[in-house]
């Protein structure tokens, strides 16, 4: 396995690992590199945001079953392996003021504690690569906030024997790169929201850049660039399989693909830490590992 490079990839839900990274995934899959989605939440407090499944009785009966079945079927697609580190939901509090968060969900659990699981399964994988959100959690839900912080934890984590004791968490194990997840980054927004207004057509992001502005929300310091556009339709295939989740005639589809490929074919991280020398920018996130591995 010292040959094997090897790329874990943290999310929140269940639909996340379709929705941030996922055409970067399909590519390491295709060059035969091992790929392991953990997520850490069931989604089960996710509201339905398919309009034609609203109103379903099934669906909303059995959430936490079918969102498991839709993280299936993406899985397959993508090629990926998955697995549920068990946190439940923490759910998206609306309303001011806020509502407080549910007893026992992910986003109240001891983060030293819950990291530890997460731990496990580096251990296990042994990952050379790990990506994850940034400590906004790309947008302020509780689980991405979360799922920062158990990810930060585990990566020194997992190395120290002392304090997750081999006994309980397998052999220690230190991964060499860190990433966060910044596909939804301004300038591919602001990029793609010019090509269809160029090209005369109706763009879905100027609702997005008004609330950018808004927000006041700081740019990021994108480091690596990774070329993946021949895998954007593998990624939209898994985004449909979380039917829950995304409408098929919503607006994550609205920019034709011959669009996106020409203007943006690329995804976007930011490296946060590193054991390795690399050169930034990057276009591969094994860089600096695969003259080694």
């Amino acid at each position: 396995m010292t040959d094997q490079l090897r790329l874990m990839a943290v999310h929140a839900h269940p639909d996340d690992e379709s929705s941030k990274g996922a055409a970067t995934m399909a590519k390491y899959v295709s060059e035969g590199v091992d790929v392991l989605v953990v997520t850490c939440t069931g989604g089960e407090r996710g509201s339905i945001l398919n309009p034609k499944l609203q109103g379903d009785k099934y669906i909303e009966e059995h959430i936490h079953e079918v969102r498991k079945k839709e993280m299936d079927e993406a899985r397959e697609i993508l090629g990926v392996k998955q697995e549920w580190l068990g946190f439940v939901d923490s759910g998206l509090p609306e309303g001011d003021p806020l509502p407080p968060l549910p007893d026992g969900c992910f986003a109240l659990e001891d983060v030293d504690k819950a990291a530890g699981e997460l731990v496990k399964q580096i251990r296990s994988f042994r990952p050379q690569v790990i990506t994850t959100y940034d400590e906004n959690g790309g947008y302020p839900h509780p689980d991405h906030i979360m799922t920062h912080k158990i990810s930060m934890v585990a990566f020194e984590g997992a190395a120290d024997a002392e304090k997750y004791p081999e006994a309980e968490f397998g052999p220690a194990y230190q991964p060499q790169k860190l990433y966060y997840n910044q596909g939804f980054n301004r300038p591919r927004t602001e990029a793609l929201h010019n090509a269809m207004l160029d090209r005369g057509l109706e763009s879905p992001y100027g609702d997005w850049l008004k609330r950018w502005d808004e927000f006041q929300r700081a740019e990021r310091t994108i480091t690596t660039h990774v070329p993946c556009a021949e895998f954007y339709e593998i990624r939209d295939k898994a985004l449909i399989a979380h039917a829950t989740q995304i409408d098929p005639d919503g607006g994550w589809f609205k920019v034709p693909m011959e669009i996106q490929k020409e203007v943006w074919p690329t995804e976007e991280y930011e490296l946060a830490k590193s054991l390795v020398d690399t050169s930034l920018p990057e276009d591969d996130l094994f860089a600096g590992i695969r003259d080694n591995a």
